[in-house]
């Protein structure tokens, strides 16, 4: 649907900055940062002994087609006795980004980047996270590698961290990948013309699908939700596209959540604290165990991760059309994660979600502010100089990244639903299916399908929960406010 009268690119951009001021973010850089990312030049790749020269592996990189910031490579090789030993170079941003330098102090404040449907606003200038700190193609760069052995029951082995010089041999896109993986296309041009990288990523492949496959034997939830992406034509929002994960993007993930959990587990060998990622017992168990009663399949009345993980896998089989809806449900009442610090001897809280006790964030340090804390302590930990934080300062970091991180988070909804409004403009009066994807005190929101947007039911909420599917009919939206509002009609 084109809204030529009035939906712009610039009105959601100012929509964005307004709620980044209102929220505690910056949405631009000081001058301080500026003058101070100009005068950056490329780190030197040094040629010392506690840095590996790993350049002729055959590193690639997997994200969005538009992604610019690359913050990991990853590599893998098949061992003789059916083990495979994996590698996930990662971006040392620290080596150009100091701890107390102006661009240091805005990437702390605002913890991470911002990614609104109408643009990014970075954690770092571009001129590193897209340039000099990014891990682009054919350009040699400095990074911290994590090596793991993947038994071949999916159980992680010998496993170390340390510095690499390394350099991405392929700029590869989830969207071209994944269909090649399925067998539904032929191998990207970019994959085909590197030789023996196809072999490679058959063996990416082949070990991510053991990796996940251990986890959620352990537990780890299988959830697939729908994500949505603004599309424009030139400066004008024309739709909204969903976007489902695939193929490609389960291997990163999975090699990106073994690489956090080697570094969590070398930092507490090295005896250093760690920023972990932390998700407890969700916070609205009792409404999961209704929404499995509601098709039969009986959860206990105490959190249990293995059970919730079966009655998933049952539903996506026995209902593949809605189980985005289910798993969307499930997320909401699992509740929001959260960053603690884990101090070495320490029972770690762990990942409810991931069935994992050790997981840092350590692989995204071109995005996420926490990644780069944890880098500073594996970089302290390898060359065996002492802690770079105070426990006291490392929990004030976590306090304070949970909450720019919510805030983050409220910031990309409302610029979300600011871009929804835009398009809904036009359409009040209609009805519309709809899921409760909410329900609180502060009020009940439900999500639509066509096109996938979420909105406030204002009136004949009552009794209405998260899981619900309703029909709803549009009473009116604001733009600026970014509000859409819904009138029920009547149960689904």
């Amino acid at each position: 649907m084109n809204i030529t009268d009035q939906a712009n690119r610039e009105q959601l951009i100012s929509i964005a900055q307004r709620a980044m001021k209102e929220r505690g973010l910056l949405p631009e850089f000081s001058p301080a940062v500026v003058a101070e990312v100009d005068q950056l030049e490329a780190a030197v790749i040094e040629m010392a002994p506690s840095i590996r020269d790993m350049r002729e592996l055959l590193w690639c990189s997997i994200d969005n087609d538009d992604s610019l910031d690359l913050d990991q490579l990853t590599y893998a090789e098949a061992l003789p006795d059916g083990s495979t030993k994996i590698f996930i170079a990662i971006a040392d941003v620290d080596a150009l980004v100091k701890t107390g330098s102006a661009t240091d102090g805005h990437a702390a404040e605002n913890t991470m980047s911002v990614y609104t449907a109408a643009a990014i606003f970075p954690m770092l200038p571009e001129k590193l996270s897209t340039g000099l700190s990014s891990l682009n193609e054919k350009e040699a760069r400095l990074a911290l590698v994590v090596e793991a052995v993947i038994a071949v029951d999916g159980t992680v082995g010998e496993s170390d961290v340390y510095r690499a010089t390394v350099l991405n041999h392929a700029k590869l896109a989830y969207d071209s990948v994944a269909p090649w993986l399925e067998g539904e296309a032929p191998a990207p041009p970019t994959l085909a013309a590197v030789p023996g990288l196809e072999e490679q990523l058959r063996i990416q492949d082949r070990v991510a699908q053991v990796l996940k496959g251990l986890r959620h034997e352990r537990g780890a939830l299988t959830l697939q939700t729908t994500e949505t992406k603004a599309v424009f034509e030139g400066d004008m929002l024309s739709g909204l596209k969903s976007e489902q994960k695939n193929r490609a993007k389960y291997l990163i993930e999975d090699f990106m959540i073994a690489a956090n959990g080697v570094t969590a587990s070398y930092l507490d060998k090295k005896g250093f604290p760690s920023l972990r990622r932390v998700l407890r017992s969700p916070e609205r168990w009792a409404r999961i165990v209704e929404l499995a009663a509601g098709v039969n399949f009986k959860l206990s009345a105490e959190p249990d991760g293995r059970a919730l993980e079966m009655f998933l896998d049952e539903r996506s089989v026995a209902d593949p059309q809605s189980f985005p809806d289910l798993s969307l449900s499930v997320i909401k009442l699992m509740g929001a994660g959260e960053y603690a610090v884990d101090l070495p001897g320490e029972k770690p809280v762990g990942h409810f979600g991931l069935a994992v006790k050790n997981y840092s964030h350590s692989t995204a340090p071109n995005r996420r502010y926490p990644d780069v804390i944890t880098q500073r302590l594996l970089k302290a930990a390898i060359a065996g100089q002492p802690v770079p934080y105070d426990t006291e300062t490392l929990d004030e970091l976590a306090r304070h990244c949970t909450i720019q991180e919510g805030n983050v988070s409220k910031v990309e909804r409302q610029v979300a639903k600011s871009a929804a409004a835009l398009l809904l403009s036009k359409r009040g009066g209609e009805l519309f299916d709809a899921i409760v994807t909410g329900a609180s005190e502060k009020g009940t929101w439900v999500r639509i399908f066509a096109p996938p947007v979420e909105g406030k039911v204002v009136r004949g909420f009552s009794g209405l929960d998260v899981g619900d599917h309703v029909q709803v009919k549009l009473l009116d939206t604001d733009v600026e406010r970014g509000f859409i509002n819904f009138a029920r009609v009547r149960g689904v």
